[in-house]
Protein backbone atom coordinates (compact mmCIF):
# COMPACT_ATOMS: atom_id res chain seq x y z
CA UNK A 1 0.00 0.00 0.00
CA UNK A 2 1.15 3.54 -0.72
CA UNK A 3 1.55 6.06 2.06
CA UNK A 4 -0.68 8.71 0.51
CA UNK A 5 -1.74 12.08 1.87
CA UNK A 6 -5.28 10.68 2.18
CA UNK A 7 -4.05 7.77 4.32
CA UNK A 8 -2.06 10.15 6.50
CA UNK A 9 -4.93 12.57 6.94
CA UNK A 10 -7.33 9.72 7.73
CA UNK A 11 -5.06 8.18 10.38
CA UNK A 12 -5.32 8.79 14.09
CA UNK A 13 -3.21 11.59 15.53
CA UNK A 14 -3.39 11.96 19.30
CA UNK A 15 -1.55 12.93 22.47
CA UNK A 16 0.27 9.85 23.74
CA UNK A 17 1.00 9.20 27.45
CA UNK A 18 4.14 11.34 27.17
CA UNK A 19 2.00 14.26 26.01
CA UNK A 20 3.56 14.01 22.55
CA UNK A 21 1.57 14.50 19.36
CA UNK A 22 1.76 11.03 17.75
CA UNK A 23 0.66 9.87 14.30
CA UNK A 24 -0.52 6.23 14.16
CA UNK A 25 0.32 4.51 10.84
CA UNK A 26 0.60 0.96 12.19
CA UNK A 27 -0.33 -2.11 10.15
CA UNK A 28 -1.08 -0.55 6.78
CA UNK A 29 1.29 -2.70 4.67
CA UNK A 30 3.12 0.47 3.62
CA UNK A 31 6.07 -0.39 1.36
CA UNK A 32 7.85 2.97 1.21
CA UNK A 33 8.01 6.18 3.22
CA UNK A 34 6.61 9.11 1.25
CA UNK A 35 4.32 12.13 1.50
CA UNK A 36 5.00 12.67 5.19
CA UNK A 37 5.00 16.41 4.62
CA UNK A 38 1.22 16.05 4.74
CA UNK A 39 1.42 14.87 8.37
CA UNK A 40 2.15 18.32 9.76
CA UNK A 41 4.10 18.79 13.02
CA UNK A 42 4.41 15.51 14.95
CA UNK A 43 6.50 14.55 17.98
CA UNK A 44 6.20 10.82 17.26
CA UNK A 45 5.29 8.63 14.28
CA UNK A 46 4.37 4.95 14.64
CA UNK A 47 5.07 2.90 11.48
CA UNK A 48 5.17 -0.48 13.23
CA UNK A 49 3.97 -3.59 11.33
CA UNK A 50 4.41 -2.42 7.75
CA UNK A 51 6.55 -3.57 4.78
CA UNK A 52 9.03 -0.67 4.61
CA UNK A 53 12.42 -1.70 3.17
CA UNK A 54 14.46 1.52 3.33
CA UNK A 55 14.52 3.96 6.26
CA UNK A 56 14.62 7.34 4.58
CA UNK A 57 12.77 9.85 2.40
CA UNK A 58 11.60 12.00 5.33
CA UNK A 59 10.98 15.70 4.81
CA UNK A 60 12.71 18.09 7.18
CA UNK A 61 10.91 17.41 10.47
CA UNK A 62 12.69 19.20 13.33
CA UNK A 63 9.92 18.46 15.83
CA UNK A 64 10.02 14.67 15.46
CA UNK A 65 11.64 12.97 18.48
CA UNK A 66 10.28 9.41 18.41
CA UNK A 67 10.12 7.00 15.45
CA UNK A 68 8.71 3.47 15.79
CA UNK A 69 9.49 1.05 12.95
CA UNK A 70 9.48 -2.41 14.52
CA UNK A 71 8.42 -5.39 12.39
CA UNK A 72 9.10 -3.98 8.96
CA UNK A 73 11.59 -5.20 6.32
CA UNK A 74 14.20 -2.46 6.66
CA UNK A 75 17.58 -3.51 5.25
CA UNK A 76 19.11 -0.09 4.59
CA UNK A 77 19.22 3.37 6.16
CA UNK A 78 19.45 6.52 4.05
CA UNK A 79 22.84 8.19 4.67
CA UNK A 80 21.37 11.69 5.10
CA UNK A 81 18.50 10.70 7.39
CA UNK A 82 19.88 12.68 10.34
CA UNK A 83 19.66 15.90 8.33
CA UNK A 84 15.91 15.44 7.96
CA UNK A 85 15.33 14.42 11.61
CA UNK A 86 17.84 16.53 13.58
CA UNK A 87 16.11 16.12 16.96
CA UNK A 88 15.31 12.40 16.87
CA UNK A 89 15.97 10.93 20.32
CA UNK A 90 14.22 7.54 20.29
CA UNK A 91 14.31 5.01 17.43
CA UNK A 92 12.86 1.49 17.41
CA UNK A 93 14.01 -0.81 14.58
CA UNK A 94 13.32 -4.15 16.24
CA UNK A 95 12.56 -7.13 13.98
CA UNK A 96 13.88 -5.80 10.69
CA UNK A 97 16.57 -7.03 8.26
CA UNK A 98 19.63 -4.92 9.05
CA UNK A 99 22.57 -7.27 8.60
CA UNK A 100 26.00 -5.65 8.94
CA UNK A 101 27.45 -3.33 11.59
CA UNK A 102 28.53 -0.81 8.94
CA UNK A 103 24.94 -0.68 7.64
CA UNK A 104 24.13 1.24 10.83
CA UNK A 105 26.67 4.02 10.15
CA UNK A 106 23.98 6.63 9.28
CA UNK A 107 22.77 6.42 12.90
CA UNK A 108 26.10 7.87 14.07
CA UNK A 109 25.09 11.26 12.68
CA UNK A 110 22.13 11.67 15.06
CA UNK A 111 23.40 14.08 17.70
CA UNK A 112 20.42 13.64 20.06
CA UNK A 113 19.70 9.91 19.76
CA UNK A 114 19.52 8.45 23.29
CA UNK A 115 17.24 5.39 22.97
CA UNK A 116 17.86 2.79 20.25
CA UNK A 117 16.29 -0.66 19.78
CA UNK A 118 17.69 -3.13 17.23
CA UNK A 119 16.56 -6.44 18.75
CA UNK A 120 15.82 -9.30 16.32
CA UNK A 121 17.87 -7.93 13.45
CA UNK A 122 20.61 -10.17 11.97
CA UNK A 123 23.15 -7.48 12.90
CA UNK A 124 22.67 -8.16 16.62
CA UNK A 125 24.36 -11.54 16.13
CA UNK A 126 27.55 -9.94 14.86
CA UNK A 127 30.58 -10.15 17.13
CA UNK A 128 31.04 -7.06 19.33
CA UNK A 129 27.66 -5.70 18.17
CA UNK A 130 26.86 -3.88 21.41
CA UNK A 131 30.34 -2.35 21.76
CA UNK A 132 30.21 -1.18 18.15
CA UNK A 133 26.90 0.66 18.59
CA UNK A 134 28.10 2.24 21.83
CA UNK A 135 31.26 3.44 20.08
CA UNK A 136 29.61 4.56 16.83
CA UNK A 137 26.55 6.23 18.41
CA UNK A 138 28.13 8.12 21.30
CA UNK A 139 24.89 9.78 22.47
CA UNK A 140 22.93 6.52 22.96
CA UNK A 141 22.22 5.91 26.65
CA UNK A 142 19.85 2.94 26.33
CA UNK A 143 20.53 0.21 23.76
CA UNK A 144 17.99 -2.59 23.37
CA UNK A 145 16.34 -1.47 26.64
CA UNK A 146 19.60 -1.84 28.60
CA UNK A 147 21.44 1.15 30.01
CA UNK A 148 24.86 1.80 28.51
CA UNK A 149 27.51 1.57 31.24
CA UNK A 150 30.69 3.60 31.54
CA UNK A 151 32.68 0.37 31.55
CA UNK A 152 31.13 -0.52 28.18
CA UNK A 153 32.15 2.85 26.74
CA UNK A 154 35.71 2.33 27.91
CA UNK A 155 35.80 -1.17 26.43
CA UNK A 156 34.37 0.13 23.14
CA UNK A 157 37.09 2.79 22.94
CA UNK A 158 39.72 0.19 23.74
CA UNK A 159 38.46 -1.98 20.87
CA UNK A 160 37.83 0.69 18.26
CA UNK A 161 39.93 3.74 19.21
CA UNK A 162 38.59 7.21 18.48
CA UNK A 163 36.54 8.42 15.53
CA UNK A 164 39.54 10.35 14.21
CA UNK A 165 41.98 7.49 14.88
CA UNK A 166 40.05 4.20 14.56
CA UNK A 167 41.81 0.91 15.20
CA UNK A 168 42.44 -1.63 12.44
CA UNK A 169 39.50 -3.64 13.81
CA UNK A 170 37.20 -0.61 13.44
CA UNK A 171 38.42 0.00 9.88
CA UNK A 172 37.79 -3.63 9.01
CA UNK A 173 34.21 -3.50 10.34
CA UNK A 174 33.54 -0.22 8.49
CA UNK A 175 34.55 -1.84 5.22
CA UNK A 176 31.98 -4.65 5.42
CA UNK A 177 28.54 -3.58 4.28
CA UNK A 178 25.64 -5.54 2.88
CA UNK A 179 25.94 -6.16 -0.83
CA UNK A 180 22.95 -4.52 -2.39
CA UNK A 181 21.42 -4.01 -5.76
CA UNK A 182 19.85 -0.71 -4.77
CA UNK A 183 17.68 1.20 -7.20
CA UNK A 184 15.97 4.38 -6.06
CA UNK A 185 13.23 5.26 -8.50
CA UNK A 186 12.09 8.86 -8.67
CA UNK A 187 8.56 8.54 -9.97
CA UNK A 188 7.86 12.24 -10.19
CA UNK A 189 7.33 12.64 -13.90
CA UNK A 190 4.55 14.05 -16.00
CA UNK A 191 1.78 11.59 -16.71
CA UNK A 192 3.05 9.08 -14.11
CA UNK A 193 0.90 7.63 -11.38
CA UNK A 194 3.32 9.02 -8.80
CA UNK A 195 3.47 12.61 -10.07
CA UNK A 196 3.17 13.90 -6.50
CA UNK A 197 6.90 13.29 -5.97
CA UNK A 198 6.71 9.79 -4.54
CA UNK A 199 9.84 7.70 -4.52
CA UNK A 200 10.51 4.08 -3.76
CA UNK A 201 13.40 1.67 -3.39
CA UNK A 202 13.99 -1.90 -4.39
CA UNK A 203 16.75 -3.82 -2.62
CA UNK A 204 18.35 -7.00 -3.79
CA UNK A 205 20.42 -7.84 -0.73
CA UNK A 206 22.79 -10.50 0.46
CA UNK A 207 25.00 -10.15 3.50
CA UNK A 208 28.69 -10.87 3.34
CA UNK A 209 29.52 -14.42 4.47
CA UNK A 210 30.00 -14.91 8.17
CA UNK A 211 29.71 -17.66 10.70
CA UNK A 212 26.92 -15.68 12.32
CA UNK A 213 25.06 -14.89 9.10
CA UNK A 214 21.52 -16.25 8.68
CA UNK A 215 20.90 -18.85 5.95
CA UNK A 216 20.75 -17.26 2.50
CA UNK A 217 17.28 -16.50 1.17
CA UNK A 218 16.06 -17.17 -2.36
CA UNK A 219 16.54 -13.48 -3.00
CA UNK A 220 20.25 -13.57 -2.14
CA UNK A 221 20.85 -16.48 -4.56
CA UNK A 222 19.74 -14.56 -7.66
CA UNK A 223 22.73 -13.95 -9.93
CA UNK A 224 22.10 -11.15 -12.40
CA UNK A 225 24.18 -10.48 -15.48
CA UNK A 226 25.03 -6.89 -16.32
CA UNK A 227 22.35 -6.89 -19.01
CA UNK A 228 19.74 -8.26 -16.62
CA UNK A 229 20.62 -5.61 -14.04
CA UNK A 230 20.22 -2.86 -16.62
CA UNK A 231 16.86 -4.23 -17.78
CA UNK A 232 15.64 -4.47 -14.18
CA UNK A 233 16.79 -0.89 -13.49
CA UNK A 234 14.95 0.30 -16.57
CA UNK A 235 11.79 -1.59 -15.54
CA UNK A 236 11.84 0.12 -12.15
CA UNK A 237 12.61 3.55 -13.62
CA UNK A 238 9.63 3.27 -15.96
CA UNK A 239 7.21 1.90 -13.34
CA UNK A 240 4.11 4.03 -12.98
CA UNK A 241 3.09 2.97 -9.48
CA UNK A 242 4.50 1.62 -6.24
CA UNK A 243 2.25 -1.43 -6.66
CA UNK A 244 4.17 -2.30 -9.82
CA UNK A 245 7.48 -1.98 -7.98
CA UNK A 246 6.11 -4.09 -5.11
CA UNK A 247 5.20 -6.84 -7.60
CA UNK A 248 8.73 -6.80 -9.01
CA UNK A 249 10.18 -7.01 -5.50
CA UNK A 250 7.87 -9.91 -4.61
CA UNK A 251 9.01 -11.94 -7.62
CA UNK A 252 12.66 -11.31 -6.71
CA UNK A 253 12.03 -12.21 -3.07
CA UNK A 254 10.58 -15.54 -4.25
CA UNK A 255 13.72 -16.23 -6.29
CA UNK A 256 12.09 -15.52 -9.68
CA UNK A 257 13.19 -13.02 -12.30
CA UNK A 258 10.30 -10.88 -13.60
CA UNK A 259 9.25 -11.58 -17.19
CA UNK A 260 11.37 -9.78 -19.76
CA UNK A 261 14.42 -9.44 -17.49
CA UNK A 262 16.38 -12.63 -18.20
CA UNK A 263 18.80 -12.84 -21.12
CA UNK A 264 16.61 -15.47 -22.80
CA UNK A 265 13.55 -13.24 -22.67
CA UNK A 266 15.53 -10.36 -24.20
CA UNK A 267 16.65 -12.56 -27.14
CA UNK A 268 13.07 -13.61 -27.84
CA UNK A 269 12.06 -9.98 -27.99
Amino acid sequence: MRLTADLINGSLSYLNPLKERELDLRGNRIVAIENLGAAGPQDAIDLTDNDIQVLGNFPLTPRLRTLLLARNRIAAIQPGLADALPNLSSLSLASNQLAELADLDPLARFSRLTHLVLLDNPVTKRERYRYWIIWRCATVRFLDFQKVKDAERRKAEELFGTHTLPTELAKKIMSVKSKKFDVVSGLARSGGAASNGASSSLLLSSSSPSANAPPPSKLSRIKLSEGERKRLQERIRTATSLDEIARLEKELAEGRLPAGISAGDAMEE
